[in-house]
């Protein structure tokens, strides 16, 4: 089982060690000491407690409903354009996205910096790496 230091699963979760250690003292993480007497949380105790606790840090202002699970709403950033397709970033929380498209559908959906968009992302193909030597 891999174990995560509580500077890790604050980092994971996006919040201080303090909160960490605040939720493990109410109960509502629990955590054991290493080898090396630190206190750790177990990695798939975490994995369950931050999916249980994620929440979009935006609602998705669309009332659409899609089988694309994957849904990130943000603000435009950038938007770079040429005669044919365009780039366009979105900071969604602390997560930067980017997407190619024509310039004609960039045009359609008015996107400029500032605007509120929804990144949906669907895909056959994830890829997936570890820190190295790690197993």
């Amino acid at each position: 089982m891999p174990q995560i230091r509580i500077r890790d699963a604050a980092a994971f979760l996006g919040v201080s060690d303090d909160t960490v250690r605040r939720w493990i003292e109410g109960g509502q993480l629990s955590a054991e000491t290493d080898a090396s007497n630190r206190l750790v949380v177990d990695g798939a105790a975490l994995a369950a407690f931050a999916q249980a606790h994620a929440a979009p840090s935006m609602a998705d202002p669309s009332p659409v409903e899609r089988s694309a699970r994957n849904r990130f709403v943000g603000l435009v950033t950038k938007v770079v354009m040429d005669t044919v397709m365009a780039q366009v970033e979105l900071q969604c929380g602390p997560f930067r996205v980017v997407s190619l498209m024509s310039s004609e559908a960039a045009r359609e959906l008015k996107l400029e910096p500032g605007v509120v968009a929804v990144a949906v992302v669907k895909s056959t193909t994830v890829i997936i790496e570890t820190p190295q030597g790690a197993s």
